[in-house]
């Protein structure tokens, strides 16, 4: 199996406000109009934060929110301990459980959960991540958009429109955050003989998941809401900021 090591495309991020600032060492992305037409449920601003916590051993973690209003989405989020100079993949999955799987999830046995292991937790793709263009499930592994952190860690913002589905689950607690791409060999790449369960012609290094979390919900309230984070979030908690 060759290795996987492309860099993804990359912008300055903006500073934001609310505590520590998201001074980027790494990525994070335009503003755009991405996919969606449906309009999600119209009920006001919707407040929700992400605790990312590691899956596979990866040692990776992070925190983030987003505001919800309508089916438009400003999202921001930090990521640490990830495998430096490779593409992450990271999504927003819906239309399951709404929580992350355990280590017993390797129903296969081969130690590691990878991405299908844990549909039945967090489901399928709603929304990908990437860092410009398209974010419908048709971008979930395109590599070339998505963040390629210089060290290990990055962070991430963009404001994107999300399917009606994608916003029904939000409001509804059952959206998750996977941010995808391991290194359990320690090797500085994704590399190994085992293929990846979404596409063969990729390492399952690149395509398991690294950190997981449940996005968890609040209302819509004035910019003073503690968001508990250690993270600086200028999202227009306000909502009559639009």
């Amino acid at each position: 199996m060759t290795t996987f090591k492309t860099k993804a495309a990359r912008a300055a991020v903006p500073t934001i406000a609310l505590g520590l600032a998201l001074a980027s060492p790494a990525v994070a992305s335009a503003h755009g109009g991405d996919h969606g037409t449906g309009s999600g449920d119209e009920g006001g601003t919707t407040v929700a934060t992400v605790q990312l916590r590691q899956l596979n051993d990866s040692g990776a973690r992070g925190q983030g929110a987003l505001v919800l209003r309508g089916n438009q989405v400003d999202i921001a989020f930090r990521v640490r301990g990830v495998l430096a100079g490779a593409p992450h993949a990271q999504h927003i999955h819906i239309g399951a459980q709404g929580r992350c799987p355990s280590q017993s999830a390797d129903t296969s046995g081969d130690g590691i959960v990878n991405t299908t292991e844990g549909h039945p937790f967090y489901g399928h793709i709603g929304t990908s991540l990437t860092t410009s263009g398209d974010t419908s499930p048709a971008s979930g592994l395109a590599i070339d958009r998505f963040p390629t952190p210089d060290g290990s860690s990055y962070n991430y913002r963009r404001s994107i429109t999300v399917t009606a589905d994608v916003a029904s689950d939000i409001r509804n607690g059952k959206a998750v955050l996977v941010v995808h791409g391991i290194d359990p060999n320690g090797s500085g790449t994704y590399d190994g003989s085992a293929p990846s369960d979404l596409d063969p012609s990729l390492p399952l290094e690149a395509t398991s998941p690294a950190a997981c979390g449940p996005f968890r919900t609040s209302p819509g309230g004035p910019l003073g809401l503690d968001l508990g984070l250690d993270l600086g979030l200028d999202l227009g908690l306000n909502p009559g900021r639009r």
